[in-house]
């Protein structure tokens, strides 16, 4: 059964290539989903599939890119959909 983790990535996370540094590693991992960045500076991402490809993806995600600082990065977890296929860039 697939999990979803619904991320909020707060910090400088904008303009750092954050979104293509965590679509490389949703699709190494092999993870569905998408990531986008909020109005309010921030980056949002669903990711879905195993639980523990999620956690990992997860701790990935609490590094960033080099130029990035990540302050927080909120994890609420859901019930799997399984509607998403593949990981993409949302604008």
């Amino acid at each position: 059964m697939a999990q979803r983790a619904h991320l909020l990535i707060s910090g400088i996370v904008q303009g750092v290539f954050y979104r293509a540094f965590t679509k490389q590693n949703a699709d190494a991992i092999g993870l569905s989903g998408w990531v986008r960045n909020t109005a309010d500076g921030s980056v949002e991402a669903v990711l879905e599939g195993e639980k523990e490809a999620i956690e990992r993806m997860i701790k990935i995600c609490r590094q960033g890119p080099p130029a990035s600082v990540v302050r927080s990065v909120d994890v609420r977890w859901e019930s799997g959909s399984e509607e998403l296929s593949g990981f993409q860039i949302r604008y």
